[in-house]
Parts: structure tokens; C-alpha cells; sequence
């Protein structure tokens, strides 16, 4: 039995094919199907029901592929311990980022980051709060920064801010005549909300279902998974929305002039660094974590005088 071996049956479960799952790890298939065979050999047992596609796991390949997984990360903790000794950070880290988070948060930090730590390369992506679960789970993200509490018992979270919300309106929305707001004062029929999967629209929603029912919607959607989007709807249209405090410092004064803040406790959302409960790549997670906080203002590290609102319904 080999780590290679084990890679490449790791490999084989998360992808769920044997020809993506040789081009990730970089050698032919009858290569990686030849070592996998060697290790039922040797093992005794038949990892994989072939005759499906996907391919899947069978009732014991599913235990000795979990356990392969623990085997592979104790392996990639040496070396973290050895950079840890060195004191130098190097390699890749994957990073999965929710889309209302990456286009405001990122920018402030990779140049910086990557200045810092010239041999860690960060490989980004923009996902869904479930993708980002799924896809840590089965190890093609190291980690991801998403909107928390998640309640999954396998997966870690370390808060990191918390991030208000705003109302935007258009010129003649009558909201603008007040100069802070509640919850109340939000008329549901004029809401530009995300689409469904994104963890922000249930936010809103659950702030706003304290006043209406939520199947007083307007009759014309339009379905988006973007915050910029949400605005120029506000600015070539009518109507509101609720914006993350990060993406109004991209306003022009004159859209600040429509921007209204709630009242206290303002309603916020908690965002968090997630990673698997068996993560790697402390080292580098700790500086990433350390990198964004330095880039944030205390009161947004703060969750005093606000209202977390949950990403679920």
C-alpha cells in the first residue's frame, strides 16, 4: 500500500470518474486503474462498483476511502510542520468565496497577501454557500469564506467580522424621507432580491418576513446572483434593496445619498472561514485570516448592537 495509491483512489471517489480523476492527478487512466487494482489486491476487497457511472464507492471501499483521506492528511501535516519550523509558508491554497463577499473583501487583501508570502499561491473561487460545503467536503477547496452559522457538525468556523446591512432606494422611493430605518419601514412589493441559493437573499428575507408575507413579491423577478446587479436595477428602475456594508464603499456620493441605515441593533451577518474538520494548510489559513482582519475596521469586527440574521428560512 502506497499514499500514491491512496491518492489516487481519493481522487477517483471525489471526481467519480477514472479518466477526470487520471488527468487530476497528472498520469494516464490504465496507469491510476493498474495501482487502484494493485490495492484491491492487496487489501482483499473491491473499492469501487465499476459497472456504474459514476462510478461509485462500495459499502466497505466507502470506510477505507475515509480513512485514506485521514492517512493523506496526517502525511500533508509533515510538511506543514516543517514549514511551521522553517517558519516559511509555501504552497497552494484553495479558496471557495461566496459572490456577495469576493468582489468587496478580496481586493483589499491578495496584493498585500501575496507580497507577504511569495510562495503561496491562492487559487479563488466564486461559489454558493453549498458548493463551498460540498466541495470542502470531498477536499477540492481547503477552505472557504461564506455567511455563518452553517450548523454542520463536520465542518469548522472561525468568525471573522461582522458586516451590516443597508438599505438602498431609487431617487423617488419615499423611504429617503426617513433618516434611519427599521425593518418595518421596508415595503416587500419594491425588493430586488438575490435569486434562490444565495445565503444574502434568505437573510433578507428572514429580516423582512417580520412584516409581510414574502408572496407579496413584485410580479416582474428578475433573477440574479450578483450585488451589482441588485444596484443598477435600483438605478435604471425603481424600488430598494438591501446591500452588504463591504460593496457601498464602490457608491458614488450621489447613490450614498440613497443609502439608509438601520436602527440598532442593525440587522448584520456573520462571516466566517470554513474548513473541513480535518483541515490541512493551518499556517496559511492563519495568515489569510490575519491578512483580512487587518484589513477591516474594529467596528466591523465587532458584533455588538447588531442583529445576526440567519441564512436560512
Amino acid at each position: 500500500m502506497t499514499l500514491v495509491q491512496l491518492e489516487y483512489v481519493v481522487a477517483v471517489d471525489t471526481l467519480r470518474n477514472f479518466v477526470q480523476a487520471a488527468d487530476k492527478c497528472c498520469v494516464t487512466q490504465p496507469t491510476l486503474s493498474m495501482q487502484i487494482q494493485k490495492l484491491e489486491d492487496n487489501l482483499g476487497v473491491i473499492l469501487f462498483d465499476r459497472s456504474k457511472q459514476p462510478v461509485v464507492p462500495t459499502e466497505i471501499g466507502v470506510q477505507v476511502i475515509d480513512q485514506a483521506r485521514l492517512v493523506l492528511a496526517e502525511a500533508d501535516n509533515l510538511n506543514e510542520i516543517i514549514h511551521s519550523f522553517k517558519k516559511e509558508l509555501s504552497g497552494t491554497l484553495k479558496i471557495g468565496v461566496i459572490p456577495t463577499v469576493a468582489p468587496y473583501l478580496l481586493p483589499k487583501i491578495i496584493l498585500s497577501f501575496t507580497s507577504k508570502y511569495p510562495k503561496v499561491q491562492l487559487l479563488i473561487w466564486e461559489f454558493t454557500t453549498e458548493q463551498i460545503v460540498q466541495k470542502l467536503k470531498v477536499g477540492l477547496l481547503d477552505c472557504g469564506i461564506v455567511s455563518t452559522p452553517l450548523d454542520d457538525k463536520t465542518l469548522n468556523e472561525l468568525p471573522l467580522f461582522y458586516e451590516p446591512f443597508a438599505l438602498y432606494a431609487s431617487k423617488d422611493n419615499p423611504v429617503l424621507k426617513r433618516k434611519s430605518i427599521v425593518a418595518e419601514n421596508i415595503e416587500i412589493k419594491d425588493l430586488w432580491l438575490l435569486n434562490e441559493g444565495h445565503c444574502m437573499r434568505n437573510q433578507v428575507l428572514n429580516l423582512c418576513s417580520k412584516k409581510a408575507e414574502l408572496n407579496k413579491l413584485k410580479l416582474f423577478e428578475y433573477n440574479t446572483g450578483s450585488v451589482e446587479t441588485l444596484k443598477r436595477m435600483v438605478d435604471l428602475n425603481s424600488g430598494i434593496t438591501i446591500l452588504p456594508e463591504l460593496s457601498l464603499s464602490d457608491l458614488s456620493k450621489e447613490q450614498l445619498k440613497r443609502v439608509r441605515r438601520f436602527k440598532d441593533p442593525v440587522p448584520a451577518r456573520e462571516i466566517s472561514i470554513i474548513t473541513h474538520r480535518n483541515f490541512l494548510k493551518r499556517s496559511i489559513i492563519t495568515a489569510l485570516e490575519k491578512e483580512i482582519l487587518d484589513s477591516l475596521t474594529d467596528e466591523m469586527k465587532a458584533s455588538t448592537k447588531k442583529e445576526i440574521l440567519e441564512g436560512f428560512m
